[in-house]
């Protein structure tokens, strides 16, 4: 691609990347992400392959490859567009009675997608709350030591990558957009700047916080799905089992002979109601934790 030159191209590489913020401005933060790491990756291997020139000239030399800042933008908001519609699930038929809505939800991968995401959360919850106190406990208790600063900014960098993989949980699962790319580095400022960065940075906390949230609600997500597949089914299957077999044993109880024959199309019914209620109840809390994850793993990096 060919560079523009209406405006002037961009002398170091922290410039090139905030221009290309400013070109981004309202696109999906967690594509700003990407972008923005992206090109700082390029714009770095081009310097390391180039040490004899200054940022100014690396700059201009591929800008008629790489592009300027707002080619760049234009490209990766067209990428963008292309390969959500290559991912995206066909859309389900659209069903304006009451009738066809409650139902028809039994036919969208994406309910199948966020019960899964529930049942897994009890145990990436867990696992989450686990990394994070036992971080934090062990960097304030190494916060007089000499290796206590390392060891935060370790497991600060740990909780990023962290981020990331739950990111990919999230956008795979429950289809919200979610960085591909860690948050770009800013490698042209000074070490005690960067790390400086890390801790001022909002999307460190909104991260720890996500993640310490991530077990209750992992536990109030598994609870929702087994009790309502549990319920549901079992209403649906003991009266088919009586009617099969007329004998069903619990506890060396016979449920057949403590039950009248005219309630069994009642609980199959409500059995049905409830596995129904449950897939919806999924896709409900599939799109409200996808809000949860971008604004805290993603959305304030874009104030940072």
């Amino acid at each position: 691609m060919n560079a523009t030159h209406d405006t002037p191209l961009p002398r170091s590489i922290p410039e090139y990347l905030e221009r290309l913020r400013e070109s981004l401005a309202g696109a999906d933060p967690a594509l700003v992400q990407d972008a923005l790491y992206d090109a700082e990756e390029y714009l770095r291997a081009e310097m390391a392959e180039n040490p004899g020139k200054s940022e100014a000239e690396v700059i201009a030399s591929v800008a008629g490859s790489y592009g300027a800042p707002d080619e760049v933008a234009d490209i990766y908001r067209d990428t963008e567009v292309k390969v959500q519609t290559a991912l995206r699930p066909p859309a389900p038929k659209p069903r304006k009675s009451p009738w066809g809505q409650f139902f028809g939800v039994i036919a969208e991968p994406r309910t199948y997608a966020s019960l899964f995401y529930m049942l897994l959360s009890l145990a990436t919850g867990i696992f989450y709350f686990t990394w994070v106190v036992t971080g934090a406990s062990l960097s304030a208790g190494l916060a007089v030591l000499i290796i206590g600063i390392p060891f935060v900014i370790l497991f600060l960098g740990s909780v990023r990558i962290l981020s990331l993989v739950e990111g990919r949980l999230v956008e795979v699962m429950l289809g919200e957009r979610m960085p591909r790319r860690p948050l770009y580095a800013s490698r042209g400022k000074p070490w005690l700047e960067r790390i400086k960065e890390m801790f001022t940075d909002p999307r460190t906390w909104g991260t720890l916080l996500y993640m310490l949230l991530m077990m209750p609600l992992g536990i109030v997500y598994f609870t929702i799905a087994v009790t309502g597949l549990t319920l549901s089914l079992s209403l649906i299957a003991a009266p088919v089992a009586l009617m099969l077999s007329g004998t069903v044993l619990v506890d060396g109880v016979d449920l057949a002979s403590s039950s009248q024959p005219w309630t069994w199309p009642l609980a199959i019914g409500a059995g049905v109601a409830l596995l129904f209620l449950t897939l919806h109840i999924a896709r409900w809390v599939g799109t409200l934790h996808g809000m949860l994850a971008k604004h805290l793993l993603v959305k304030s990096a874009q104030y940072s």
